[in-house]
C-alpha cells in the first residue's frame, strides 16, 4: 500500500472490482483477497481479515486507490509527512486508520522494501455484522483523521499494539470456531481504545504545536466575529473552522477535547457568548440587530442559547448593567 500524502476523501466511484474508476483514475478495491492479489500476497486464510506484513507488499504507483474496507497500519519506511505546517519530530512506529471509501493518493517514494517494515490489519466491515463494535466503530474519530495527522508511537505503545496483532493472527490462523470472532473482534476494539489513548498522549506531549493550534483557533474565532463575517455568512461551522486551520474536523476536536475539555462546536458558543455580552453591555443595539450581526437566522435561537449558556435571558443580562 503506497503512502498518502494528501488528505483522506470520500467518493463512491462506478465501474468493477479492482479496476480504475472512470471519475479520476480511482483504483477501487473490493475486497481483502483482491488486495492480497494486486499487492503480491498469498490468498487470505481469512476473507474478511488479514494482517500482512508491510515489508512484503507491492507498493502501488499509480495514483488514487479507493478500499470498502477498514486498515489499520504501523510502518516504518515512509515518506517525511508533514503533521499541521510542520514536519514530524521522530520516526518511531506510525501509525494509519483508513474507513471504507476513503481514499488514498500515493506519493513517489525511494524507500527499499528492504527499509520497509511494520504490519496492516484488513478487516471488512461484514466482520462487524451484529457485534457491539459495528454499532460503535464509528466514535474513533481517528478513521476520519487526514493523513499528515497519524499517530506517532513510542516504542512501549508499539509493543502493545504489537502484542494485539500477533493475538490476531494466532486466532485467525487457528481453526476457526464459534468463539473466533468474538475473540478477534475484542482484540480488535482493544487496539482502538489503546489507540484512543496514545493520541491523547499525542496531544500532551506536543505542547507546543497543540497550544499553537488553540491560539489559532482563538485568533479566528476573534477575527469571525470582530468582522462583518458573520452577518454575511452566518454562524461558523466546525468543518469551517477545521478547514480554516488545515485540519481534519475530527482531529480538531480531539486535540481541543485533551487541551480544554471542549469540544469544537463549544469554543465557538463560548466565543459568541463573549461578544453577545459585550454588545449588550456597551452598545444600544437591540436583541434582535445583535442576534443577526453575530449570524443567527431566528432571534429565538440566540435567545435559547444565550440563555442555555448563562442562565439569563439577553434582556437580563443587559438590565444588570443598568
Amino acid at each position: 500500500m503506497a503512502q498518502a500524502n494528501d488528505p483522506k476523501g470520500k467518493i463512491v466511484p462506478s465501474g468493477k472490482a479492482a479496476t480504475r474508476a472512470r471519475d479520476g483514475g480511482i483504483l477501487r478495491i473490493k475486497s481483502i483477497s483482491e488486495l492480497h492479489r494486486l499487492r503480491g500476497l498469498p490468498q487470505p486464510e481469512h476473507p474478511l481479515i488479514s494482517v500482512v506484513d508491510y515489508a512484503q507488499m507491492k507498493t502501488d504507483k499509480s495514483g488514487a486507490v479507493l478500499q470498502e474496507f477498514y486498515s489499520i497500519a504501523v510502518k516504518r519506511g515512509v515518506p517525511t509527512l508533514g503533521y499541521g505546517q510542520q514536519t514530524y519530530d521522530f520516526n518511531e512506529g506510525v501509525m494509519f486508520f483508513l474507513a471504507p471509501n476513503q481514499i488514498l493518493r500515493s506519493l513517489p517514494s525511494s524507500t527499499p522494501p528492504a527499509n520497509r517494515s511494520g504490519w496492516i490489519l484488513y478487516f471488512h466491515p461484514d466482520f462487524l455484522w451484529n457485534s457491539p463494535l459495528a454499532k460503535t466503530i464509528h466514535e474513533y474519530d481517528f478513521f476520519d483523521y487526514s493523513s499528515n495527522e497519524a499517530l506517532f508511537l513510542s516504542p512501549k505503545e508499539e509493543e502493545v499494539l504489537n502484542g494485539l496483532i500477533q493475538n490476531i493472527q494466532q486466532e485467525y490462523h487457528s481453526n476457526i470456531d464459534k468463539f473466533s470472532q468474538d475473540i478477534i473482534l475484542s482484540q480488535i476494539e482493544t487496539l482502538l481504545n489503546y489507540s484512543r489513548r496514545f493520541y491523547e498522549r499525542q496531544f500532551i506531549t506536543r505542547k507546543i504545536s497543540s497550544h499553537q493550534m488553540l491560539d489559532k483557533l482563538n485568533s479566528l474565532l476573534e477575527n469571525y466575529f470582530n468582522s462583518d463575517a458573520a452577518a454575511t455568512k452566518g454562524l461558523p461551522s466546525v468543518q469551517f473552522i477545521a478547514d480554516s486551520l488545515h485540519i481534519s474536523a475530527g482531529y480538531l476536536s480531539g486535540l481541543l477535547k485533551t487541551l480544554t475539555g471542549k469540544s469544537t462546536q463549544e469554543h465557538i458558543h463560548e466565543k459568541l457568548i463573549e461578544k453577545a455580552k459585550l454588545q449588550l453591555s456597551t452598545t444600544a443595539l437591540s436583541v434582535s440587530e445583535i442576534a443577526y450581526e453575530l449570524g443567527f437566522e431566528h432571534v429565538q435561537s440566540f435567545h435559547k442559547l444565550f440563555k442555555t449558556k448563562t442562565r439569563q435571558s439577553p434582556l437580563q443580562f443587559r438590565a444588570s448593567f443598568n
